[in-house]
């Protein structure tokens, strides 16, 4: 019998090549990519499916393929709401409540993430500045991709 081989898939694999603008803001996604899309001059639209990590949590994603600046553009909600139901054993039915997951658990604090895919230092940097600009977003600033744990979700 011949020696079995195991194959690993290497984490260098996944292309993160990618620069990341973590947003605050307290609009909700269609709000915020309209806001963005505007001041911006991006063209953002609702992607078909939304990014599912389990059956529980979903992230809403939009994106834009900008073909003549060769950059692939994509806005993802890093808060998803769960429901859960608490069994009563009283006479009223069920409780449920609602918590708050995040997509990069280690950055609780961002509401949004603008993956940039190959971009300019420039064009980068007059982006964030245009975010700034927009009166419900608390603050916008370039997130290094390297340090972040959860890095892997948002390769998809």
């Amino acid at each position: 019998m011949g020696m079995l081989t195991t194959h690993k898939i290497s984490a260098d694999l996944y292309d993160d090549s990618f620069s990341l603008i973590a947003i605050h803001s307290n609009l909700e996604d269609y709000a915020i990519t309209y806001a963005i899309n505007s001041t911006c001059g991006l063209y953002l639209k609702r992607m078909k499916k939304d990014l599912h990590l389990n059956d529980r949590m979903s992230f809403s994603v939009f994106d834009w393929d900008d073909e003549i600046n060769d950059v692939y553009w994509t806005l993802i909600s890093n808060k998803c709401e769960i429901e859960e139901e608490t069994p009563s054993l009283g006479l009223f039915g069920n409780n449920i409540s609602k918590r708050t997951d995040h997509l990069v658990k280690e950055r609780k604090d961002v509401d949004y993430f603008l993956k940039v895919d190959v971009a300019d230092e420039i064009l980068f940097s007059q982006k964030i500045k245009a975010i700034n600009r927009i009166s419900k977003v608390i603050t916008a600033y370039p997130l290094d991709t390297q340090n972040l744990k959860s890095k892997r979700n948002l390769i998809f």
